[in-house]
């Protein structure tokens, strides 16, 4: 995970980060901002609608009540209206024709009056006139409706629901006799169909499931779409109700000329509606708007990082040469100063790594040649050692073989060439072969040999002179102090990587103290020798050439492993394609 952050965490994702924070942050409080106002206005215009829209069913209202009113005052103020009713009232008799006409003239007023169903006609002492057919009477006159009848003197007074038929309403007004002082001469009974006062909008209300509520003076219902009780709604002082478990609005509005209320309960879903359309929108503008910016961000956070990136790539080539310039960028100036600068400075570096690098190669090969310088004496040495011991016992024939393998020892040892610094691996185990074929004439019996070299690894190049150096080393200090045999071993092997061999030289010679051992290891880091005579010479020697020839690519580097009485075991691993 951490791998993971570091890998993003680069200049221009930093960049385009910051930039869409600061516009996404932007984004979010413009949009809020603009939600809260926008939908704060479509709700309260929604709210002032349904309230419009209830003055309005109001105002209705009261137009088909002043109808109902002004049919039954031009019923109460009727000239035979008025004379049957005077007869009435000073008890004179009145003709059954006069009331068929009366009821004639009814029966007009009421075809020419909508919402009427009919009228009933009382006198003073509540005696019906009207209708003539008691067949056809369907109410009669409460005491309590004359009461109110008499204290309203004329004006409509509505009663409501008919106990008698819940299809009509009822409504009464006293009628005064004009020619008496406006005395009460009786009363108008007139029933009104239930749905005279429908709504103009109910179509649309069933549709946004709204519910409209016509309340009289006592708060009945007398036109409703809700099925339920209304009374908690009514006695409520809230703005919000919650029906079947959705949330409504309400909204009332008082007639002052009826007594009248209207009543609107409006889900809520409906008022947000258009606040969902408005929200949907910004989220919409908000992700469109956030891509845009984002693809400009990231167009523009890259001209920014690009001539950085391509500087950045230039000067990790240093890890594999020569520092290379970089071209001119047309970029800021700050850009353009740093290119500059890194160009000089790639200049005035890639002379010093030539100088440095030059001086260094001289100074590798010149320790390599002395190093080299240093074995081809202490060879020639100990080679004419054992020629000195060999002449005094071998005859002539020994003597010339002796002497061509010596010149192949010699050929072998002088040559000079740049090309001969590194040897097969096979021609090197053959130089070892004549050399011991030189020490056995000094040592005779005394000394053995076995050499095994797989051939798949006889064309490995190596530095000449990696292992002889070991092999007379184990001959001359293992061989010549041991009393008995002695048998060098030389083992050429598989190393545990893949890419590496081990070379390993064996003796079963005296072996070596662990405290003169750790003196050799010393003096092999260090380069030095571990006696005046010189013996110990090709174990620092083999070291140090190894560390020059294969650096950091060999593996583990000289390991000296001896058992005093027992014998002793070098080895090395070097990679099988070469060195440096």
């Amino acid at each position: 995970m951490f791998n993971l952050l570091r890998k993003w965490n680069t200049l221009r994702n930093q960049i385009l980060f910051v930039f869409l924070s600061v516009m996404l942050v932007v984004l979010l409080f413009v949009s809020t901002l603009i939600f809260n106002q926008v939908s704060s206005l479509l709700k309260n215009n929604a709210e002032k609608q349904i309230q419009q829209v209830a003055v309005e069913a109001n105002g209705r209202i009261e137009t088909l009540y002043e109808q109902l009113n002004m049919a039954s005052k031009l019923a109460a103020t009727n000239d035979k209206v008025q004379k049957l009713l005077t007869k009435e009232y000073e008890q004179k008799n009145v003709t059954f024709y006069e009331k068929q006409e009366l009821m004639g003239t009814v029966n007009t007023i009421t075809a020419n009056s909508d919402g009427i169903f009919s009228f009933q006609l009382f006198t003073s002492k509540q005696k019906r006139i009207l209708p003539l057919d008691d067949a056809n009477i369907m109410t009669g006159l409460d005491a309590s409706w004359v009461e109110k009848a008499d204290q309203a003197k004329g004006s409509l007074v509505w009663i409501g629901e008919d106990p008698n038929d819940s299809n009509y309403f009822l409504a009464i007004r006293r009628v005064n006799l004009i020619n008496r002082s406006f005395t009460n001469g009786g009363y108008l009974l007139f029933s009104i169909y239930d749905n005279y006062f429908q709504f103009a909008n109910q179509a649309l209300t069933d549709e946004t499931n709204q519910y409209f509520i016509l309340l009289d003076q006592l708060n009945q219902p007398i036109i409703t779409n809700f099925e339920q009780s209304s009374e908690s709604i009514v006695q409520s002082n809230k703005k919000t109700i919650q029906i079947n478990e959705k949330d409504y609005m309400i909204t009332k509005n008082l007639s002052y000329m009826t007594g009248w209320t209207v009543l609107i309960l409006t889900p809520y879903n409906t008022l947000t509606e258009g606040i969902t359309v408005l929200r949907t929108s910004i989220l919409l503008a908000g992700i469109i708007g956030l891509l845009i910016f984002f693809v400009c961000s990231f167009f523009l956070s890259n001209i920014i990082t690009r001539p950085i990136i391509r500087l950045t790539n230039t000067m990790r080539f240093a890890s594999e040469g020569s520092l290379p310039l970089t071209p001119n960028i047309s970029s800021v100036n700050e850009i353009n100063e740093l290119n500059s600068t890194y160009n000089q400075l790639v200049k005035e570096t890639n002379h010093l790594i030539t100088m440095v690098y030059q001086k260094e190669i001289f100074r590798s090969r010149s320790e390599l040649r002395a190093l080299q310088a240093q074995i081809n004496p202490h060879f020639l040495f100990n080679t004419l050692d054992a020629l000195h011991w060999s002449l005094e016992e071998k005859d002539e024939e020994e003597l010339a073989e002796l002497v061509v393998t010596m010149s192949n020892l010699f050929r072998y040892t002088i040559s000079r060439s740049t090309e001969d610094e590194w040897v097969r691996i096979k021609d090197e185990i053959a130089h070892i072969e004549d050399y011991m074929e030189i020490m056995k004439m000094r040592f005779g019996e005394e000394l053995k040999w076995n050499i095994h070299l797989p051939e798949a690894f006889e064309e490995v190049k190596i530095p000449k002179f990696l292992i002889q150096p070991l092999v007379e080393n184990a001959v001359l200090h293992g061989a010549e102090n041991k009393v008995g045999q002695c048998t060098v071993s030389v083992m050429v092997q598989q190393a545990e990587i893949d890419n590496h061999i081990k070379v390993i030289v064996r003796d079963d010679g005296i072996g070596i103290s662990e405290t003169k051992l750790s003196r050799i290891k010393e003096a092999m880091e260090k380069g030095g020798i571990t006696s005046a005579t010189g013996k110990g010479m090709a174990i620092s020697n083999v070291y140090k050439r190894l560390t020059l020839y294969y650096q950091e690519r060999q593996q583990k580097g000289l390991i000296i492993e001896s058992i005093e009485n027992k014998g002793t075991l070098i080895s090395f691993e070097i990679p099988k394609d070469g060195g440096m």
